[in-house]
């Protein structure tokens, strides 16, 4: 097993929302809360250290992790706002453990034992990543952190797809078919309400 002192958390927040009329998704509430904060909690207790990859409000990103990296700022002279592959290579740059555990911003409702279950299905897998019976989620994932280094040779090849990023490494799809609804995205006012609900069940 992985122990929390060798995980740092990485949400990815760095996207320019263009599906929410480029507005900062991360920030959007749901629930009356951030959407940044209700995936925070999910990585409460699981890691050492939790970074938020975002492009934009860094000052408001910061209330929910314990450090904010911009894409720009770790990736030289590569451009910002180029997808979650760009966030998980300043990710991995930046991170201090073997292991980098990853889940996007627009999933609030993410298992909270989602942690245990990437690391108990990791295997000797390179990259360990969720499946919800009916298709793979990429960027909920656990990822050694030494590929970073073949992570920018990818970025500087031209590379901008997380799943053509894995090709060609030792990945593990583990199951998470019993909670599927933990790993919906929040795209629509519909994916909203169905959170919502999702959320206020679980407090109650």
């Amino acid at each position: 097993m992985i122990p929390p002192n060798d995980l740092t958390g990485l949400i990815l927040a760095g996207g320019e929302g263009r599906r929410m009329g480029g507005r900062d998704k991360g920030l959007e509430l749901l629930a009356g809360r951030p959407l940044v904060a209700h995936v925070s909690e999910r990585f409460a207790g699981q890691v050492s250290e939790l970074v938020i990859s975002a492009n934009r409000h860094p000052e408001s990103y910061r209330r929910y992790g314990d450090r904010v990296v911009a894409d720009r700022a770790l990736n030289g002279q590569r451009d910002a706002f180029h997808g979650p592959l760009m966030g998980l290579y300043a990710g991995l740059r930046t991170a201090r453990t073997p292991w980098l555990l990853v889940a996007p911003c627009d999933t609030p409702a993410l298992p909270r034992d989602f942690a245990a279950r990437l690391i108990e299905g990791l295997g000797d897998a390179d990259i360990a990543v969720a499946h919800d019976g009916q298709r793979v989620h990429p960027v909920i994932a656990l990822t050694r952190t030494d590929l970073a280094q073949a992570l920018g040779q990818a970025l500087d090849a031209g590379q901008r797809s997380v799943r053509e990023f894995y090709t060609g490494l030792k990945v593990s799809t583990v199951s998470m078919a019993d909670c599927a609804d933990a790993l919906v995205n929040v795209n629509t006012p519909a994916d909203k309400a169905r959170l919502e609900a999702t959320l206020a069940r679980e407090a109650s």
